[in-house]
């Protein structure tokens, strides 16, 4: 299972990141721990000055804006 984690307090962009995270998953048949982190101090520990963030197995792979479809699958199927 992979640690997916979304950085950002709550904006839409960061909500229809974690969506799209979500369901390219589960399109994927790819077991996540998905986790929303809104505390800016955590955020900030990942070095993200521009959310949404995107973090798999503890490394960043995305900063600001949403990512688009493709990028996402591209994670999943690279693991």
């Amino acid at each position: 299972m992979l640690k997916v984690k979304v950085l950002g307090g709550g904006c839409a962009n960061c909500k229809v990141t974690y969506k799209l995270i979500e369901d390219v998953a589960r399109e994927k048949g790819t077991e996540v721990d998905l986790e929303k982190v809104e505390d800016i101090q955590d955020i900030m520990a990942y070095d993200v000055m521009s959310t949404p963030g995107v973090v798999i197995e503890e490394t960043v792979v995305h900063r600001g804006g949403v990512p688009s479809r493709k990028q996402v699958e591209e994670w999943f199927s690279k693991n």
